[in-house]
């Protein structure tokens, strides 16, 4: 890994796979029907992906984003984790 700018960047990644797609896959607007309203959603999906890094579990088996706002992306719209407001 080589450290430019305070990034750590990993000069081994291979860019150009579509399987996995960063913050295209899911759009937030395919989970509007997950939550009241966009900011109920954030808010809940922020504290989903602190938890996934903290723990580094997540609900799916596979998902197509590598990171951790993505995965509770995909976990809201696959229906294993709901948000609940308060």
């Amino acid at each position: 890994m080589t450290k430019v700018q305070g990034l750590m960047i990993n000069s081994q990644l291979k860019i150009g796979s579509n399987d996995r797609e960063g913050m295209r896959y899911p759009a937030i607007d395919e989970l509007s029907d997950k939550a009241d309203s966009k900011y109920s959603l954030v808010i809940a999906v922020a504290e989903r992906a602190k938890e996934i890094k903290r723990t580094g579990k997540t609900y799916l088996q596979y998902t197509r984003n590598y990171k951790a706002i993505g995965i509770a992306l995909e976990e809201i719209m696959n229906n294993k984790v709901h948000v609940i407001v308060h």
